[in-house]
């Protein structure tokens, strides 16, 4: 199969994107040369500390970013459309029929003054204006039930204010999926959520996405989500992927020295009887980025070359690779740390 066919059966495939955003500081380099791709019926999960990229990746794929952004990639392409020169006129076209994103706080998505039945309305006869008003109607209460919304016709009146933010978070949902689009891009759905909607949000996108044949994108600062919904998990530090495997090897096989503090920073396996680890310093500015590993000034395993060059995205499987320097073969051998030996 040849370099292109391969291509055209991704779902999403990004190559050697940046975002650069102009500030009264300078240019702030908030993607640096970032690549991934996403298999039709894949949800990858896209982890890291808050700054780290994350939004800002996942709207230049949406090319919802703001005038003051500048976007260069070698490849920008969803089911095998080429977006990097569309107008913004042509991206409406394709937003939502081909892909649709989830924003983080449902109530900055949802109009206040208007019946969440009319919102999910508005979003199904934006992809289907000739749609008669029964139509209309019975797309919504579908759309309602399959997110999970109990007693749709009677919530079909209510206003966003009547809702929970479970039930706020799934009407959002419908929203997005009024169009059937081929990718969901869900940036941080669950963060206001308490933890049993967030699991139920979780399994909800998931069920979705596979009943759809859908692909998800993820994106999400704890690692906990990412281990309950995702099939692979890419972690993201300073504008660049450090990791990405399947997200059994990220969590069972983690090569990056962040990773490894990420994994140590969850309660669930935080050590007995000591405090919950948290990763030491702060991320760097990206205006301009440090020179090297940008996660050099953090990590305790540092070799004098982080501080020099940036390491390369090595190979650990067919599905894994992480950019330390600890994986280069001249390298001291450094094995993971376990439990409290983070806390030395």
């Amino acid at each position: 199969m040849t370099a292109d066919a391969d291509r055209a059966e991704k779902l999403l495939d990004v190559g050697r994107l940046s975002v650069t955003f102009a500030s009264p500081a300078g240019a702030v380099e908030a993607v640096r040369d970032v690549s991934l791709d996403l298999a039709p019926g894949e949800i990858l999960a896209i982890v890291g500390e808050s700054g780290c990229g994350k939004s800002a990746l996942c709207r230049a794929i949406m090319k919802l970013l703001p005038a003051s952004a500048r976007v260069q990639a070698d490849r920008l392409a969803v089911a095998g459309t080429d977006i990097r020169g569309l107008s913004e006129r042509d991206m409406c076209a394709l937003r939502g029929r081909l892909c649709s994103m989830v924003f983080q706080d449902p109530m900055t998505s949802l109009d206040p003054t208007m019946r969440i039945g009319a919102q999910i309305a508005e979003a199904v006869l934006a992809h289907e204006p000739g749609m008669k008003k029964d139509a209309v109607r019975r797309r919504v209460l579908e759309l309602m039930d399959m997110v999970g919304i109990e007693d749709p016709p009677a919530r079909y009146r209510l206003y966003p204010h009547d809702l929970s933010g479970g039930m706020r978070q799934r009407a959002v949902l419908a929203i997005a999926l009024a169009s059937r689009p081929r990718l969901l891009i869900a940036d941080e759905p669950t963060t206001a959520l308490d933890v049993t909607v967030q699991g139920q949000i979780l399994d909800l996108l998931r069920d979705i996405q596979r009943g759809l044949g859908a692909g998800a994108v993820l994106v999400t600062h704890d690692l906990a989500v990412a281990a309950r919904a995702a099939d692979r998990t890419a972690v993201m530090y300073a504008g660049r992927i450090v990791e990405i495997g399947t997200t059994e090897e990220i969590f069972y096989d983690p090569r990056h020295p962040y990773t490894w503090g990420l994994l140590a920073s969850l309660p669930s396996l935080a050590a007995e009887g000591r405090p919950l680890y948290a990763i030491p310093g702060m991320p760097p500015t990206l205006s301009p980025p440090p020179k090297g590993d940008a996660f050099a000034c953090r990590n305790r395993y540092a070799l004098a070359i982080d501080y020099d060059q940036a390491p390369p995205l090595f190979q650990v499987s067919p599905t894994h690779y992480a950019a330390t320097w600890l994986l280069d073969p001249r390298a001291p051998a450094v094995a993971r740390p376990v439990g409290g030996e983070l806390h030395v």
